[in-house]
């Protein structure tokens, strides 16, 4: 990560341990392994700080720019850090959240650490009261708490491309006045890198419609359709498709998020007319997978497309029912 971030979240976390006791990590671990090894140190009882302590999971809530999408937090989702809070009997890595004004109901506000928010109060629910969440309490502004909660969740992979991109659309209206030059300088990211995420959120939701989880909508994916939304025809053609694969997965079709990218953009592809005498052989989805024509002489010539609406399996059953053997 740039010299520039490190620099920032430090000022979150010095202090919080005496550096002579720390272990000396590599500088490729950067910031985020070096403060989880700080507050790690914090949660085993080896170091206190007076902004780190337990509170009651039901007197905080999420930020309303946490970048986690509460709808998809489940056990499922969640597993891995139940597992862990109950190997430990405890949370060991703090969250990082700020003290609310006015609210009757709630004391914190949870920049970053919704998911273990969650996972203390699941388990609080499943027969262990016991648990606390345990967090470190920072006074900082709003766009200081967006930057908090990218640098404490990068590089984490359970966090899917979906959730960033809504999260930093928001910020990028709110903090940054629109110009991406200015939050990629913020946020030491390349320009082209962050387009990319943002053009993920940018999809338009007749296209978001087609997958069945908006968290397979990844920044390779968006890549891919993206540039075709922009064209009125290719983006006509790509919203009948959604709906025939929404209509598909209603009677039961599964389809990962690559699988159904691939179907949208091949919807904007103009099919080549017949030659006279052609016939066609449709697929599953009802458009034509292959052409072919009969000679005099009994035989059989077979035209595929460049990208066939069907399976390669699909593709060699049609010409082998074709076979005049």
């Amino acid at each position: 990560m740039a010299k520039g971030n490190r620099g920032f979240g430090s000022m979150f976390t010095e202090n919080l341990d005496d550096e002579s006791q720390l272990d000396k990590s590599s500088p490729s671990e950067g910031i985020i392994a070096s403060r989880s090894q700080t507050l790690a140190r914090i949660a085993t009882g080896k170091t206190v700080a007076d902004r780190t302590e337990w509170v009651d999971p039901a007197r905080c809530r999420p930020w309303r720019l946490h970048n986690r999408d509460l709808d998809h937090l489940s056990e499922e989702t969640c597993r891995d850090l139940i597992d862990s809070f109950l190997a430990a009997k405890k949370q060991r890595i703090p969250a990082i959240v700020r003290r609310l004004k006015d609210d009757p109901d709630h004391d914190f506000e949870i920049i970053a650490g919704v998911r273990r928010w969650w996972t203390v109060q699941w388990l609080r629910a499943h027969h262990h009261p016991e648990f606390d969440y345990l967090v470190t309490i920072q006074s900082v502004s709003d766009e200081e708490a967006f930057r908090i909660s990218d640098v404490e969740n990068r590089s984490r992979k359970d966090i899917s491309d979906w959730e960033r991109a809504k999260e930093y659309t928001l910020a990028l209206a709110e903090f940054y006045d629109g110009s991406q030059a200015q939050m990629a300088e913020h946020l030491k990211l390349s320009r082209s890198w962050l387009s990319r995420l943002l053009d993920v959120a940018r999809l338009p939701d007749e296209i978001v419609t087609a997958f069945a989880d908006t968290h397979d909508i990844t920044v390779r994916i968006a890549r891919d359709i993206k540039p075709l939304s922009n064209d009125p025809r290719a983006l006509t053609l790509m919203r009948e498709e959604a709906k025939r694969v929404a209509e598909e997965r209603a009677d039961g079709l599964r389809l990962s998020g690559p699988e159904v990218a691939k179907r949208l953009v091949r919807a904007t592809v103009k099919p080549t007319p017949k030659a006279a005498g052609e016939k066609e052989v449709c697929g599953p989805t009802g458009k034509a997978i292959l052409r072919y024509a009969k000679g005099r002489g009994g035989g059989v010539t077979i035209k595929i497309p460049a990208k066939p609406a069907a399976s390669r399996a699909e593709l060699l059953k049609a010409i082998e029912d074709l076979l005049p053997i």
